[in-house]
């Protein structure tokens, strides 16, 4: 007979065991004793529950990211009438102060979309090689000036190496641990963060190991209340949380968790009831080179004005009603499409005045990607700029890495719109 047990061992660790019995017979068929196998199961069973519970983030992650893209066309819509409105509006004016205050909040819905996309899988942004050491201290000098009942203690590898990521995805992992730190702390304490280089053979605890290879590690440790292991098992599921209602999503871990595995790293927690808990993140290295300071930052602010003629691609109406609007009240000609096939029969009778193509990346029929390369067989000159709800992993990246122009992240206002238009119609010689 076979079947499974729990035993304890002389050290005081619980295994799971598999016991297998088996009776002998002697020449006459009659019983002469048995022999008893043990397995040890605990790490296949161990195996078998980090295989479920990443099967379940990649699911919830899914979803996360379908409903965050469906809800950033709604606050595209939001914003960008609010934007219209304001503009015909004075300073002074009762209804501009309203305004301002519907805006900012959905600029916090943005927030909050921002999160879901972290934890959904293909949530990278832009993707550029970094200095963590320089994001940390940047961060750390933020935090403390917000929370400076808490002390930041920092230790950091003289010769970092370089990660490849998204840096405002690498801040908001690091703004959702020190604040997880931070609620075990309410009196105040300490904040520890260490980065490492790290050269491994295998990182242990995840369904499969993860590539031996060099590797980033930032620690963040505190000296908070600590988890329980019951607690510890669950701290990076979605929407779970140990906070009083209305105090917490239940998403900051969550997104912790995305965005690391999104960056193809791994992170570990180590936490005991009253001795505080530490996070370990490993994130691949790279020999790409960290590139200097963006030469755009100091331009000046740009007026809200523009010619030419766009043609604007989007599957959602309310987008193209928006979006045509506040492409006009900018000064551009506008040629709408409501999908790939469309846009390009408009693109062949009108390519000639078209000076930029807005391209929506999620579009049934034909994806943007394809819409993309249709674009390119029918002039290789042709300058596009991706527009999405979601994010620009995944495909999206890949149309960037082939030349695409841009990539404007929805929600967005009048005002970010012109600048990222300004920015591909002035690198390919358009506007002086």
């Amino acid at each position: 007979s076979t079947f499974e047990t729990r035993r304890l061992t002389k050290d005081g660790h619980i295994l799971d065991i598999l016991i297998n019995a088996t009776l002998v017979l002697d020449d006459n068929e009659n019983p002469s004793g048995m022999v008893v196998s043990l397995t040890d199961l605990t790490e296949k069973k161990r195996m078998e529950a980090s295989l479920r519970h990443a099967q379940k983030m990649e699911a919830i992650g899914t979803l996360a990211g379908g409903i965050a893209h469906d809800f950033n066309n709604l606050l595209m819509a939001i914003q960008g009438t609010i934007s219209l409105v304001m503009m015909d509006l004075k300073p002074d004016n009762p209804l501009y102060y309203q305004l301002q205050s519907v805006e900012k909040y959905a600029c916090q819905g943005a927030k909050l979309t921002r999160q879901l996309l972290g934890f959904a899988k293909g949530g990278k942004y832009e993707v550029k090689p970094l200095n963590l050491n320089e994001v940390i201290k940047s961060h750390n000098q933020t935090f403390g000036r917000a929370r400076k009942d808490i002390r930041i203690h920092e230790e950091y590898e003289k010769n970092l190496w370089t990660v490849v990521a998204d840096q405002g995805q690498m801040e908001q992992v690091l703004m959702n641990l020190y604040i997880n730190s931070a609620d075990a702390m309410p009196y105040g304490g300490n904040i520890f963060v260490y980065t490492k280089n790290i050269l491994m053979e295998y990182i242990s605890g995840s369904s499969s190991d993860e590539p031996a290879g060099r590797y980033v590690r930032i620690s963040v440790i505190d000296t908070g209340s600590g988890m329980d292991r019951k607690v510890c098992e669950r701290i990076f599921e979605p929407f779970f949380t140990t906070k009083d209602m209305g105090r917490g999503t239940g998403l900051g871990l969550a997104t912790v968790y995305g965005i690391v595995k999104n960056h193809h790293g791994y992170i570990e927690v180590e936490s005991e009831k009253g001795k505080g808990t530490s996070f370990h993140i490993f994130l691949p290295a790279s020999d790409e080179q960290v590139l200097a300071g963006n030469k755009k930052q100091n331009k000046q602010k740009k007026a809200l004005k523009g010619e030419g003629c766009i043609l604007l691609v989007d599957d959602e109406n309310m987008i193209l009603d928006v979006g045509e609007q506040m492409l006009k009240r900018i000064g551009y000609r506008v040629i709408t499409a409501r999908n790939g096939k469309e846009a390009i029969k408009l693109y062949k009778i009108h390519k000639d005045e078209i000076d930029l193509i807005i391209l929506d990346m999620i579009m049934p029929e034909m994806s943007g990607q394809e819409a993309f390369e249709h674009f390119r067989k029918i002039n290789p000159e042709v300058r596009i700029m991706l527009s999405s709800g979601y994010s620009i992993e995944g495909q999206a990246q890949d149309i960037l890495e082939k030349g695409c122009n841009g990539f404007i992240q929805k929600p967005f206002s009048l005002e970010e719109l012109n600048k990222k238009i300004n920015e591909i119609l002035e690198d390919n010689g358009i506007k002086k």
